[in-house]
């Protein structure tokens, strides 16, 4: 049973909370990164398990469905990482069979990750639904068909949709449409579509805009090198993180040169959790881990032995740590006073140690 919450506080999903006040919803991408191998996409779900990944991601697709094997030059891919590869060849090779499916969402089940996937066509929602998917993904490129929008949206499950190259007019659009068809809970994922993608595209600025003017609940789906963006955006709002993870980069599989190994994708889970943290509240004054440091805040001390009726100077009077004397402000009022009792160095300077001054003035 999936609760919807209001405007971008997030929803739930499995019984797993996902907005801002849950931990940050990780998600592993797999992708193409199996090579065409069942047992290594098995094996993929695992290392997700053994990194702290709280969702496994598939892509529902085979090549007939998602493109045509056409050797027309409209056809042909010029982003650098697949410079010249046919769409139909590429995703031949990308694509997780459907006959797979059931296998990989059993698995992720016994090691206790959430399962879903992004669909291609209206064939893939199907499939998805004979398997109970909990969640779905719009990826970016398919922002913009409405048909397959609305498909998903009339399952009723929670949607995760990718706004790579989309204007907030494409985005609108899209969440009307899912809205429209019935779709009530959604989280944006800001996406830069570029394989991989260089930090300085990411604008990150993005995940605030995108949670002002929609009013829902917002992520990171990342085609970067390193943990760096997921971790920036965890500290300005996101609450979902979505990263291709790979068994060894430069294995041949088509997105293991921006995924993350796992030990990669382990210390990106901690260090989500670890920015969500730190980031916390305004304060005004010091928290509780600084108590005892509080302490060695500096003061005005006795640094030399003073006799009563001895000036104060600035040789026998410092600022120093720790805490407990008067306030450094004082020292140039103090300076030129004389003591009214004996005083040893090491004491803490009070207004009652000076000759005519019985208080703070």
């Amino acid at each position: 049973m999936n609760q919807q919450s209001d405007k971008n506080e997030g929803f739930k999903v499995s019984g797993r909370q996902v907005g801002a006040d849950a931990p940050p919803f990780v998600v592993a991408e797999i992708s193409g990164n199996h090579g065409g191998e069942l047992a290594k996409a098995l094996e993929l779900i695992e290392a997700a398990a053994e990194a702290g990944a709280d969702a496994v991601k598939f892509q529902t697709y085979e090549a007939h469905t998602i493109t045509i094997d056409s050797k027309d030059p409209a056809f042909i891919v010029d982003t650098p990482l697949w410079q010249g590869r046919h769409l139909f060849d590429l995703y031949q090779q990308a694509q997780t069979p459907f006959s797979w499916h059931a296998d990989l969402f059993a698995k992720a089940a016994e090691c206790g990750l959430l399962a879903f996937s992004a669909p291609f066509d209206l064939t893939a929602v199907e499939l998805l639904e004979e398997l109970d998917c909990p969640l779905y993904k719009i990826a970016s490129c398919e922002l913009v068909d409405i048909g397959l929008i609305e498909a998903v949206a009339k399952t009723g499950k929670p949607m995760i949709m990718s706004t790579g190259m989309a204007s907030f007019a494409e985005i609108e659009e899209a969440l009307l449409a899912a809205r429209s068809a019935g779709a009530r809970d959604i989280a944006l994922l800001h996406c830069i579509s570029g394989y991989p993608s260089e930090a300085s595209d990411a604008n990150l600025a993005s995940l605030a805009a995108l949670s002002e003017r929609f009013e829902v609940a917002v992520g990171l789906s990342d085609h970067s090198a390193g943990v760096t963006l997921p971790v920036a955006a965890i500290a300005l709002g996101a609450c979902i993180v979505e990263k291709h993870l790979c068994l060894k980069r430069g294995d041949g599989a088509v997105d293991s040169d921006f995924s993350l190994v796992p030990s990669e994708f382990k210390l990106l889970v901690q260090a989500c959790k670890d920015a969500q943290r730190s980031v916390g509240t305004a304060v005004d004054g010091a928290v509780a881990a600084e108590a005892d440091s509080l302490r060695f805040r500096r003061s005005l001390y006795i640094v030399e032995d003073v006799v009563a009726g001895e000036m104060l100077t600035s040789q026998n009077v410092r600022s120093i740590r720790p805490a407990g004397g008067m306030h450094t402000r004082h020292l140039r009022k103090v300076v030129g006073k004389a003591a009214k009792q004996d005083i040893k160095a090491g004491t803490p300077l009070a207004w009652e140690m000076i000759e005519g001054q019985g208080c703070e003035p």
